[in-house]
This record gives structure tokens, C-alpha cells and sequence, in this order.
């Protein structure tokens, strides 16, 4: 209760007009590195990392958690105005925002992502205010084979939520499994396929896949389809002026999602943070795919539905505050963002463990005031107050608008690696992620496959490892054994009986 009376008194610090300004730039500039492809919040925060050496520690905190924060929600903006996710934990929020751009919904999309944006980050926050010993204690339950449980669950259950196209999505998954193993091998020195090029001996990086697999491939998409941007021009211009109100979804929309969504994915999203490694896109993913099992209306997913922005916005929002609990307790960073932040406690002096929050809870409560601030506060006013600037980037010409995305994708990709070849890699993904939904196959599942496989691959060997090839290890401990009947809780759920229900209420 100390504690959250520390938290409580810190917004006192921002009625500092310098501790304010650097909170508000760093937000504005986390928005618009997790907004454009290739230059994440993360690379914000490195950039901007020698600059906190000049501040009290903080204001630097606080600075680095308003950049965390806006990381989580600014990659909705592109996500939903030209398909293209500006961060990995937008991935889902772009299947349903996308088609309500394309019905001239656009305002009413970002307006329901910034809610629910909103909504999961003050939740997430004050969760870990309140429960972050707790939460702590209970993630170290999960050891090497839940963990390949965890992961081998978010595959399977992204897979069969693409309804009616679940073969194709597997063969996707698969292909992205495959490029992941492209390099040395986790726990031997051997490099794998990599045909003698030194280059892949190394891997194939990250985010030369998310911008392929999503600008590149979608700038072809668009190419090919000469009447697509278009025709979202025209019914933008049917719609009356665009008004910052737009923004703000009414309260029978909000009632239509239901509290229940909005609870039940901060949850989802604050669980997953709190497992190291997982991050705000696997949060994204579950929370999606739990909206579209519960709901009434499991077909009008993927076709512009609210529920799956806030599901997702929801769950990616609230990873921030689950992903700083083993951060500040043990010192293990749930993403890279965390793990910067980490390297400015370190370079302060602050020794993160378990009595961080009552030896130094001075320096963390203002941290922790910022981020909530920043989820409550500056998300909602940013969407109303520059939402019309966002939504007009589709009324852009068409050849300015995808040279500039082409060449900030291109120049995102070397940025990223600072390497050549992974930039080409880049390319490739993007002519071979053009051909995959050509033909019906969701790339989402491939960047998942990809995102998961080195996980997957590091925690089975391992489990495998410690039980000498025993298999039944899966089953007789207990954290594998939960994800396991949770994944077929799902398969049941989502594979079975919905499809059963569909056939008989069809034949009636």
C-alpha cells in the first residue's frame, strides 16, 4: 500500500514543465518510430538512449516508459490506413482495421485501437502496481516446458482461427518454422542451410521479414491492384470532413464489444508480459483469437470487426506493464525495450531484485505514474488531436505515398541490420509474402511461425535434453500439462465444435 502511495504521488512530477515536456516528446516519438515500418519504438529508445545519460534518472525513466507505451499503440496508425503494421504487436489490429478503411470506417477504427490502446495500458499498469510480486512468483512456475507448450499453443490456435482456410495457414506456419532454423544452431555451432553464404550463417534478421512480409509485399498488392487505393479515395471523400469526434467511438459500439473483451484481453496481454520473450505481438495473438472463439459472429472476423482492434489493442497495451515485472524483480527483461530500459537502471545504479520496489520504490513509482499517465492521458488525446493528419496519409498521392513507404522500408531494413544483404532478404520476403496471399495463404501465420520457431526449437531441445528423450515430460509437468489442455480446449472450441454448430444450424 506504500507503494501504490508513492505511485499515486509521483503525478505530482509532472506538473514539472521539463519532466512533462520530455514525457510528451518521448511519447510523440515513440508514435512515430512504431508508426512507420522498419523504425520501432525500440530503435527510438537506443537513439535516444545516450541522451537519458544527461537527465536525472527520473525523468529518463519516465521519458523511456511514455516511448514504451506509444510503441505498443502507434503501429495501429499504419496498420489500419494502409494495411501495413508499423510494429509486430499490430499485426492483428490490421485485419479488422484495414476493411473499415476500406468502408470509410477508418477514424472509427483508430478510435476504437487508441480505447482499447487505453484501456490496456492503464490496466496492465496498475495491475503491476498491485501485483507484481505475485505475478513474479507465478511466472517462474512456467520452466523449459511450458514454456514450448506456451509457444507450440499460440501456434496451433493461430492456425485454426483462420476459419475455412486452415490448411494454408498451417502450410504457412510451417514455412515460417522453416526460415527460422536459417542459421546457427541454438545449442551446437553448426550453421544450417545456410549453402556457404556467410551471410545466412548468421540468420535471417527479424525485421527484414515483418517489412517484407508486410510493406514490401503489400506495395505490390497494391500495384496490382491499380483500382484499390482508388477507390478507398472515393469513399473517403463520400464521407462528410473528417472530425476529431469521428475519433471517438460511441457508447452503444463500446457496449456491442462488451467490458468482458476489453477485461479478459488486458488480462491475456499482462500474463503473456510477464513471461520473458513473449512480447506484445503473442499478446495481440491470443487476445484475438479468444475474442473470435466467444464471439457471436465468429465469421465477420478478418472483415472489419471492432471487437478483434480492441481485443488486440487491448492485450498489446497491457504487455508494458507485465513485461516490467520480471524486469524489475529479477532482472530479466521481457522484451527489448525492457531490456534498454534495464541498461538505464544499471547505468544509474539501481540493482533490479526482489526489493526493488521498497529500496528504490523513489525512482520507480514515477516510472510506473508515466506509463499509466501516458495510457490514460496522452493515447486518447494524441488519436483526438492528430487523427485527422493520420487518416489523411490514404489522400496522399499514390506515387509519393508508396516511393516513401518503399523507401523507408528499404532504408528501415538496413537501419535495423546495417547490413546489405539482409535489406535484399528483405525484398525476397516481400515478392515471396506477395505470391503467399496471392494465392489464399495468411502471412500472419508465416511471421508467427517465424517470430516462434527459434523458441519453440531452444525450449523443446531442452526439454528433450533434461528428460534424456523422454516425451511423456510434456505430460507429467504440470506447466506444459495446463498449455497443453488449454490447446485443446481451444482446437475443441474453435476446430470442432463451431464448425459442427455452423453445419447443423445450415441444415435446419
Amino acid at each position: 500500500m506504500d507503494f501504490l502511495t508513492q505511485v499515486v504521488a509521483s503525478f505530482g512530477l509532472l506538473l514539472n514543465p521539463t519532466v512533462l515536456f520530455y514525457v510528451v516528446a518521448g511519447f510523440l516519438i515513440g508514435t512515430v518510430f512504431s508508426a512507420i515500418p522498419g523504425l520501432t519504438a525500440t530503435l527510438a529508445l537506443a537513439l535516444l538512449l545516450p541522451l537519458t545519460y544527461s537527465l536525472d534518472v527520473t525523468t529518463a525513466l519516465m521519458a523511456c516508459a511514455s516511448i514504451y507505451m506509444a510503441g505498443m499503440c502507434g503501429g495501429s496508425i499504419t496498420a489500419t490506413t494502409i494495411n501495413i503494421p508499423g510494429a509486430p504487436s499490430s499485426m492483428m489490429t490490421a485485419l479488422e482495421g484495414y476493411p473499415m478503411q476500406q468502408r470509410g470506417e477508418g477514424p472509427l477504427a483508430l478510435g476504437h485501437a487508441s480505447f482499447g490502446s487505453m484501456i490496456g495500458g492503464v490496466f496492465g499498469a496498475v495491475l503491476l502496481v498491485l501485483l507484481a510480486p505475485l505475478i513474479a512468483d507465478l511466472s517462474l512456475l512456467v520452466q523449459t516446458t511450458g514454456k514450448c507448450a506456451l509457444i507450440l499453443f499460440a501456434l496451433i490456435v493461430i492456425v485454426i482461427a483462420q476459419r475455412g482456410n486452415v490448411r494454408r495457414a498451417a502450410i504457412a506456419a510451417c514455412l515460417g518454422l522453416m526460415l527460422a532454423t536459417v542459421g546457427l544452431d541454438a545449442m551446437v555451432p553448426v550453421a544450417r542451410f545456410s549453402f556457404g553464404l556467410g551471410e545466412l550463417a548468421a540468420g535471417i534478421d527479424l525485421m527484414p521479414v515483418i517489412i517484407g512480409t508486410f510493406a514490401i509485399s503489400e506495395l505490390l498488392t497494391q500495384l496490382a491492384e491499380n483500382n484499390e487505393a482508388k477507390r478507398i479515395r472515393e469513399k473517403l471523400k463520400k464521407v462528410a470532413k473528417i472530425r476529431r469526434r469521428d475519433f471517438i467511438p460511441s457508447r452503444s459500439a463500446i457496449r456491442s464489444i462488451g467490458a468482458a473483451c476489453y477485461l479478459k484481453s488486458s488480462i491475456i496481454g499482462y500474463l503473456v508480459g510477464t513471461l520473458p520473450g513473449a512480447g506484445g505481438s503473442m499478446g495481440g495473438f491470443l487476445a484475438y483469437v479468444e475474442a473470435v472463439r466467444t464471439s457471436r459472429e465468429p465469421d465477420s472476423f478478418g472483415k472489419g470487426n471492432p471487437q478483434g482492434i480492441a481485443a488486440a489493442e487491448s492485450a498489446n497495451n497491457a504487455v508494458c506493464g507485465g513485461a516490467l515485472v520480471p524486469m524489475l524483480t529479477f532482472g530479466i527483461p521481457g522484451d527489448p525495450i525492457t531490456a534498454i530500459v534495464l541498461g538505464v537502471l544499471v547505468i544509474n545504479g539501481i540493482q533490479p531484485g526482489p526489493q526493488l520496489m521498497e529500496s528504490q520504490a523513489g525512482l520507480i513509482a514515477p516510472m510506473l505514474a508515466a506509463l499509466i499517465f501516458s495510457a490514460l492521458i496522452l493515447i486518447p488525446l494524441t488519436m483526438y488531436l492528430l487523427g485527422p493528419y493520420f487518416i489523411r496519409i490514404v489522400r496522399i498521392r499514390r506515387d509519393v505515398l508508396f516511393g516513401s513507404i518503399a523507401m523507408l522500408a528499404v532504408v528501415g531494413s538496413y537501419v535495423a541490420t546495417y547490413s546489405t544483404f539482409q535489406m535484399m532478404m528483405a525484398l525476397a520476403m516481400g515478392v515471396l509474402a506477395f505470391y503467399l496471399r496471392k494465392y489464399g495463404y495468411p502471412v500472419v501465420t508465416l511471421l508467427l511461425g517465424f517470430i516462434l520457431g527459434p523458441g519453440l526449437e531452444e525450449y523443446l531441445r531442452r526439454s528433450l535434453t533434461l528428460s534424456n528423450g523422454d516425451l511423456t515430460v510434456f505430460v507429467t509437468q504440470p506447466d506444459s500439462l495446463f498449455f497443453i489442455v488449454l490447446t485443446g480446449i481451444f482446437v475443441y472450441f474453435l476446430a470442432i465444435r463451431k464448425p459442427v454448430q455452423l453445419k447443423s444450424e445450415s441444415a435446419t
